[in-house]
């Protein structure tokens, strides 16, 4: 890492700090990450600090947010810009608008999207993967399961690793479609243990989401109960 990107990290990170020392103000907030659906890179319990105007501002980023969702749910931002894919964003839950939850960014409106055999086709090209070896993933019962994790490599070399529990699991397959405008396609990290954009809102996933519900980005784990040395991590 160069002493220039350094500082640049550190920069980027002093509204969620300064957030953290007041707890919730309009540039940033703290988060607890309430499920494994983004292990290896979130565990169960981690503070996260959150830069709320990352994507603009909607009403969704009001503390009675879920009472004043638009007719029109995919626009609705106040200097709206989206996210880039790879960033790890936090979002009011479609199937719930009481609740934050916390997935990465995969596709963006008029991408083209398809899982083979767990893998994401992107516009046509496969992510690949990179075998980092044996892993583990810690369910809410506090029981530690075995897995395996990767280096999932996106367009413009965005690395990030994920979990899988088995191949070619019920949501490993999935048929082609097209992201939207004004949606997200978002997964979580622990690809086989997360109700993301593959499960509908129906059935208590996030379906696409609209770009409305988007609260913020995560920057940073600001405590980790499980790991301590991933305290003050860049996301």
């Amino acid at each position: 890492m160069t002493l220039r990107k350094f500082a640049r990290d550190i920069l980027s990170c002093l509204p969620v700090l300064l957030g953290f020392l007041t707890i919730h103000s309009a540039l940033a907030a703290a988060y607890i990450v309430p499920s494994a659906s983004m292990e290896p890179t979130l565990m169960i319990g981690d503070q996260i600090g959150v830069v709320v105007p990352s994507y603009g501002l909607s009403t969704a980023n009001l503390p009675f947010g879920h009472a004043l969702k638009p007719h029109d749910s995919s626009g609705g931002r106040l200097f709206g810009h989206l996210p880039r894919r790879g960033d790890v964003v936090v979002f009011r839950a479609p199937a719930n608008l009481r609740q934050t939850w916390i997935k990465r960014v995969i596709g963006l409106p008029g991408d083209r999207i398809a899982l083979v055999h767990g893998h994401v086709v992107l516009n046509g090209t496969e992510l690949p993967w990179k075998d980092m070896g044996p892993a583990r993933e810690e369910n809410r019962r506090g029981v530690w399961l075995p897995a395996e994790r990767y280096d999932e490599i996106l367009p413009g070399n965005v690395h990030h690793n994920i979990l899988k529990l088995s191949q070619d699991g019920e949501l490993d397959n999935i048929a082609p479609f097209t992201v939207p405008a004004g949606h997200l396609f978002v997964m979580g990290d622990n690809r086989d243990n997360s109700a993301d954009s593959r499960v509908s809102v129906a059935e208590g996933g996030v379906g696409l989401l609209p770009v409305w519900n988007l609260q913020g980005q995560a920057r940073t784990v600001l405590w980790s109960w499980r790991d301590i040395t991933r305290t003050a991590l860049i996301l």
